[in-house]
């Protein structure tokens, strides 16, 4: 096994950290740095793109020729983690959800029409894009209890029906659509297309949240009488559900390789202050309830991300990997919420005030457990997998999960 990364991945890796290092992280410390919302501000954000455009580091996942990186799975978790560094790398190198997984959904099963239409225009970053699944006393874990429907009306679907925690939504301009257009769980769901310039739907409220919010927030959106026609239908008539998992997989994992990398920067802040830090005669690194609290978060972290690279790898490969994803989204969720707890906790009150960015991602942290599936739900994916699967669960090599 050689855990070595390829020279070509590792010079891109080297570049991503130099340029969060020297032009990112300086700017979270400037209060001028952050919206109302306490996200990056656009105007900057803008010119932090175009830098990252020019250097070839934009769009990872994206084709080549499409102005996209061209990075496999295995690749993106490396640059992913490095882009997480800074609280506003993600989105600085268009790493970031929900445009990411958007992206490759579209790339990956979208036509080719689909494709210069819906998909070209995200990844030039002309556009914000949103996935609209879940639904107040609806669907959330479960797409099966959709009930947003779709009504065929001579050339065109009517959509009726209401959507929340919709991310991005307030300044996206490309939606992905998921309703019921039949009764059956699994085939009785549509992914449609729409444009933000289309009637017959409309932003009821943006939720205030605890954390803070993407670009466009998290939205409650009601739906009456969107029309949309066959044209923008993504995939096939009852495919739905398949395009939520064909999402959903890998989207999840980059949530992973992003966690990592912010997981790693608390304990970089809490590191360089204990290690100059004195209390009772010593510093603070010195103590041993101290190194005990700092090797258990570093070890959780690198667990997860031994993890979240081995799904990558599964990816890569062929497989969907659903149980090696399901694995690393509860791992890497509670090791980040480790990292950044243990790291304020050693940082005191500093850590509590906004004197650092570690306040910042402890309200962001408490979010991964619950996004793109609960823990829970994982579990019980991993424990169903264990019965069906039994010894085989325990495979080595690629394995058929």
């Amino acid at each position: 096994m050689d855990f070595a990364l390829p020279p070509e991945i590792d010079e891109i890796r080297q570049r991503i950290r130099a340029f969060v290092e020297e032009r990112i992280i300086p700017l979270e410390a400037d209060p001028a740095s952050y919206d109302e919302h306490e996200n990056i501000a656009r105007p900057l954000l803008e010119r932090l793109r175009a830098e990252a455009k020019r250097q070839g580091l934009w769009a990872l996942g994206m084709p080549q020729e499409r102005g996209g990186g061209g990075l496999s799975m295995v690749g993106l978790a490396a640059c992913y983690e490095e882009m997480n560094r800074s609280i506003f790398g993600p989105v600085v190198f268009h790493g970031a959800a929900p445009d990411d997984g958007n992206m490759r959904l579209l790339n990956m099963v979208g036509t080719e029409a689909q494709k210069e239409r819906w998909l070209q225009p995200i990844i030039d970053g002309a556009v914000q894009s949103s996935f609209v699944m879940t639904e107040p006393d609806g669907c959330g874990s479960d797409p099966s209890m959709t009930y947003t429907r779709a009504e065929r009306q001579g050339d065109r679907w009517v959509i009726r029906g209401r959507k929340h925690y919709i991310t991005g939504a307030a300044e996206a301009k490309h939606f992905i659509l998921i309703a019921r257009t039949g009764e059956d769980d699994r085939n009785g769901l549509t992914a449609f297309l729409y444009h933000a310039d289309q009637p017959g739907w409309r932003i009821i409220r943006r939720i205030p949240i605890m954390g803070p919010e993407e670009h466009g927030g998290h939205c409650e959106i009601e739906y009456d009488g969107l029309e949309i026609t066959d044209e923008n239908v993504l995939m096939k008539l009852g495919d739905g559900l398949r395009a939520t998992q064909i999402r959903l997989g890998p989207a999840r994992l980059t949530h992973c390789m992003r966690w990592t990398g912010m997981g790693r920067r608390a304990l970089e802040i809490a590191m360089a202050r204990v290690e100059v830090r004195k209390a009772f005669g010593s510093t603070l690194i010195e103590k041993e309830s101290v190194q005990q609290m700092i090797g258990q978060a570093a070890m959780e972290l690198d667990i997860g991300r031994l993890l979240t690279m081995r799904a990558a790898w599964l990816l890569d490969n062929g497989s969907l990997a659903r149980k090696e994803v399901s694995m690393a989204k509860v791992v890497v969720a509670d090791a980040l919420h480790r990292a950044v707890d243990t790291s304020l906790q050693l940082l005191g009150a500093r850590g509590y005030s906004k004197d650092t960015v570690v306040e910042w991602m402890y309200r962001y942290a408490r979010q991964a457990r619950l996004v793109d599936g609960a823990s829970e739900v994982h579990r019980m994916v991993l424990t169903n997998f264990l019965r069906r699967q039994g010894k085989d669960f325990f495979a080595w090599g690629a394995g058929r999960g």
